[in-house]
């Protein structure tokens, strides 16, 4: 029921990714009265792998965490957490609120045992294909221990969802030389060269989209992630505004423009957010992917793919052994 549109897009997408999966089961949860109306005329195509799961409640975009934790438990966003934990989901999708959305996934699935704090990871396109990074916002303040514990759950996150044995690691900071960054990132840096982990050193903000070398995770702490992610956000919307309004001057631009389409189209496709939504949830003991709020059918659609990705690769299992030996690591070394 959350984002911007609530079913008028998740329900259209989930559609969508069941006619593309034919193993995919898909639950509903939200007002039945509005989603049984919004799928009157398609609910008895896809009976046995579509169900619905009524809640009374919904999260509104500006509740505030603890009003959503304390006051709305049987809000939508609520009912599909506890559904991951009952163990009759594998994931969670929601494009509610984000901080609502964290606290109740936290406080429902708790915390793999020796991680401290969850972080979000999302891809983001670069001239090498895209690039992960976290954390994305659910951390403003963090030590080196917890940028130590991003660095060990997103590298095992691409390991097994890009299939590449030893992902390299890069840590956000304002120069790659040694003696700059702050003391908690210095500290972190310290901390990665002792890991074991592929960790290649600090990466400047341009590594994001378009590095001198490939790096499969960046790791920053939550405000540094956020404000990069939304940057790169306003100025691929500042680009593709002023492209369009050069091409509308005149008549002769508008020419070139049709000469130069399908180029376009490839750029746009190659670039289009939409292609890379969906954010993970990455220390809890069960997968949520977050969606953008403002997301389409299309948007929304690769959020419920990402998580038949991870789902599939086993992902949440796969951290917590990783974790789990590299505490048993350090406390013999």
């Amino acid at each position: 029921m959350g984002g911007d549109f609530g079913p008028e897009v998740t329900i259209p997408a989930s559609l969508e990714c069941l006619r593309a999966n034919p193993d995919l089961n898909l639950i509903l949860v939200g007002d039945e009265a509005i989603l049984k109306q919004s799928l009157a005329q398609t609910l008895n195509d896809f009976q046995s792998r579509l169900s619905i799961v009524h809640a009374s409640e919904r999260v509104e975009m500006d509740d505030s965490p603890s009003k959503a934790l304390k006051n709305k438990k049987d809000s939508s966003m609520r009912v599909a957490i506890n559904l991951v934990k009952e163990g009759r989901a594998d994931a969670c999708v929601s494009a509610g609120n984000t901080g609502a959305l964290m606290a109740t996934a936290k406080f429902v699935l708790k915390m793999i045992p020796g991680v401290d704090r969850p972080a979000i990871i999302s891809t983001l396109p670069s001239i090498y294909g895209h690039t992960h990074v976290l954390d994305l916002g659910a951390n403003v303040d963090c030590a080196a221990e917890h940028l130590f514990q991003f660095a060990i759950m997103g590298a095992e996150l691409v390991k097994a969802v890009e299939n590449v044995e030893n992902p390299t690691v890069g840590l956000l900071n304002i120069g790659e030389e040694e003696v700059k960054g702050n003391e908690q990132v210095k500290a972190a840096a310290q901390l990665l060269k002792e890991s074991g982990l592929n960790y290649i050193g600090y990466v400047e903000g341009n590594s994001l989209n378009a590095g001198h070398v490939k790096v499969d995770l960046i790791v920053a702490d939550g405000f540094v992630g956020n404000v990069a992610l939304k940057s790169i956000e306003g100025a691929a919307k500042m680009f593709s505004s002023v492209l369009k309004e050069a091409f509308s001057k005149n008549l002769l631009t508008k020419l070139v423009a049709v000469l130069a389409y399908p180029i376009l189209k490839s750029f746009k496709q190659r670039l289009d957010p939409r292609l890379y939504n969906g954010a993970s949830f990455l220390g809890l003991r069960g997968l949520v992917i977050k969606s953008h709020g403002g997301a389409d059918v299309l948007a929304f659609r690769t959020a419920i793919e990402l998580a038949e990705v991870e789902i599939a690769h086993d992902v949440i299992r796969k951290i917590s052994e990783k974790v789990e030996a590299t505490l048993a690591n350090r406390e013999n070394t």
